[in-house]
């Protein structure tokens, strides 16, 4: 199965400025996630690195 391009892969960095990342696929709109940030402790906004 082909990988599409519609669906590129994007870096997820955090907003607590830890430096912490997640790697995921995504679709075109600009993505902010909830996620667990183990350098802050706790769960954060995560924004879509371009």
């Amino acid at each position: 199965m082909a990988r599409s391009e519609a669906r590129p892969v994007v870096t997820l960095r955090s907003t607590a400025g830890t430096g912490q990342s997640y790697v995921t696929r995504k679709s075109p709109d600009r993505l902010v996630l909830r996620k667990y940030d183990p350098a802050a402790g706790q769960h954060v906004l995560f924004r879509e690195e371009r």
